[in-house]
């Protein structure tokens, strides 16, 4: 999974994360990932999770080995909020569609401790 800058507007940044099946076996990718920003690769979530942007439908995504999925990932500058509270984070959090276990990517950035505020945003996954 690999988060890449796809630009940005009003203080938002669009990154891509992309799941690749490296089994030897089709999976599926359904739904929405979880995101959270945290302090360190074991720490807790900072602030609110990502909220999902339902603006396009989730659809059963088929992977055979090596493909991969991708969903838009918005993250707002926590500046931009007079209330955020921002403190440091190391990175990303990310929860693949109906796993419980997660994914840690490092990429420091300033987060919201204030969990009123939701800086971050999720779509579904696509084949990518």
């Amino acid at each position: 999974m690999n988060p890449d800058s796809g630009g940005g507007a009003a203080g938002s940044v669009y990154m891509s994360l992309t799941l690749t099946n490296t089994g030897d076996a089709d999976c599926t990718l359904n739904g929405f990932a979880g995101v959270s920003l945290t302090a360190d690769p074991t720490g807790e979530p900072i602030g609110a999770p990502a909220s999902r942007d339902e603006s396009s439908p989730s659809a059963e995504v088929l992977l055979a080995p090596g493909q991969s999925g991708a969903a838009t990932l918005r993250y707002t500058q926590a500046g931009n909020y007079p209330d955020c509270q921002p403190v440091d984070a190391a990175g990303y959090r990310i929860y693949p569609p109906g796993d419980t276990g997660s994914i840690f990517i490092e990429q420091p950035t300033s987060a919201c401790a204030n969990a009123a505020i939701s800086i971050l945003n999720i779509g579904a996954f696509a084949a990518s």
